[in-house]
């Protein structure tokens, strides 16, 4: 049990499903996805269940009005004033429901960010589904879905890529996923008083180690609900964040950046891809470094960074559409950066076990080839990553392959969603985790990899 946790029954906390009430380890603080704030687990709102309790001061009277409850059911649910059990719980500042894994695991927060049409929501239905699979067959990782209802827009994206009811169509870019909105389904709207704010709503995952993972003994200290935050390039244009509109800050919290760059909007890439077919037929070119540079600007006023100071959390540039530029690195791309190892089993000394590990080096590697690329067309966004963070790792990845095609009919770049393969789309993830969470990814050595057996 780590110090920030502490032994609590479920009478008052998120409550238990059958039975009597069972023993959880509870966390001390606990915070709120959506605003921030950190709060007693005593101080959690339930929502009530009856159709009847409509009306919160904060969310309008279209939404169930949340409470302190001071009945409870003997499976430790909150009753609400009209007799019925509740399941679902509620920020005490913002009102808007935080999932119950936060009660037990600590949060981690990400951040991803990029210019418009930068190819974003493409790398993160990729990323996520690909890391459906990879965290736990691959590492041991358990990764499931905090809170459906949040994660619901990231669902209809990977489907739109992956699950398609006609996989064998061609079926433009375009038309596969829409592009992220300021506003809409991926915003809260919060009352305070006359004072409304908008925030940002996040993609929430928890993670935690399983039985066949090397550190399963440690689970309580490397559980995690990862609370992802998804901007539209929009956000970073001066103004836009505000009061009344914070939808950039959670930023500050973030224990890591990802900024999503496409060089296939800048027309120096285009002018090197020696007739390659894709990148000659796009004439969209956008300038991308200022999103950089507004969201550092942005990072270091609300973290109270100093500007001769660098940001000390690690920053990855994710550089999208890899399958159109990919010759430019001038070598076939490679394969994932995790290999399988044999390590001691701490309960049978002198017997061993098969795991996966990441490989830093071959991460490293990688990053080091796309800056070269980088330095000779695009310096700025060089220039602009490494001027605000210690740590900068350039990762090129595509999230939906080499199979794309220009289509006649709709004059557009189009695939087959049964031909979509990603590459590399988990790695800026998995690296991130290794990074902010030591432990829960497993790691190459040099002693391991010299053990390598395959």
């Amino acid at each position: 049990m780590t110090g920030t946790q502490t032994q609590a029954a479920t009478k008052s906390q998120a409550g238990g499903r059958s039975g009597s009430p069972t023993m959880r380890r509870i966390l001390r603080r606990i915070t709120c996805p959506h605003c921030w704030e950190q709060f007693a687990p005593d101080r959690i709102l339930w929502i009530s269940e009856h159709t009847d309790l409509l009306g919160d001061p904060r969310l309008g009277s279209e939404h169930q009005q949340r409470f302190l409850p001071t009945r409870f059911t003997v499976a430790g649910e909150a009753i609400d004033g009209k007799g019925f059990p509740c399941h679902s719980l509620a920020c005490p500042k913002c009102h808007l429901s935080v999932p119950s894994a936060l009660l037990e695991m600590e949060p981690l927060f990400f951040s991803i960010f990029g210019a418009p049409a930068s190819g974003k929501s493409f790398f993160l239905a990729a990323m996520a589904w690909e890391l459906r699979k990879t965290l736990p067959l691959t590492f041991s990782i358990g990764f499931s879905d905090a809170d459906p209802a949040s994660n619901r827009h990231l669902h209809d994206y990977e489907e739109s890529l992956f699950s398609s009811g006609s996989p064998k169509s061609l079926v433009p870019l375009g038309s596969l996923i829409r592009k992220t909105e300021e506003q809409g389904d991926l915003y809260d709207t919060v009352a305070f008083g006359t004072q409304t704010v908008s925030y940002p709503r996040p993609l929430l995952f928890a993670m935690q180690p399983q039985s066949a993972h090397p550190s399963v003994d440690k689970m309580d200290q490397l559980s995690r609900v990862l609370c992802l935050y998804d901007n539209a390039g929009e956000s970073f244009l001066p103004g836009k964040d505000t009061a009344a509109n914070p939808v950039t800050r959670h930023m500050a919290q973030s224990r890591v950046l990802f900024f999503v760059f496409d060089p296939t909007q800048d027309s120096r890439f285009q002018l090197q891809s020696d007739g390659h077919r894709v990148v000659q037929e796009s004439s969209r070119t956008f300038r991308q470094e200022p999103v950089l540079q507004e969201a550092a600007a942005r990072i270091r006023r609300y973290a109270g960074i100093p500007q001769k100071q660098k940001h000390r959390r690690p920053l990855i540039v994710i550089l999208t559409k890899f399958d159109e530029w990919s010759q430019l690195l001038g070598s076939a791309p490679p394969p994932p950066p995790w290999v399988a190892v044999d390590v001691p089993r701490q309960s049978k000394p002198g017997q061993t076990r098969r795991v996966h590990a990441l490989d830093p080096a071959a991460v490293e590697r990688q990053s080091r080839h796309a800056r070269e690329a980088l330095l000779k067309l695009t310096p700025e966004i060089v220039t602009a990553a490494e001027g605000f963070a210690d740590e900068v790792i350039f990762i090129p990845v595509s999230a939906i392959g080499w199979k794309t095609q220009w289509s006649e009919s709709s004059k557009q770049l189009s695939i087959r969603p049964a031909d979509t393969e990603p590459h590399w789309a988990t790695v800026p993830f998995v690296y991130a985790l290794s990074r902010a969470t030591p432990g829960l990814v497993p790691l190459i050595t040099r002693k391991s990899k010299d053990r390598q057996t395959g």
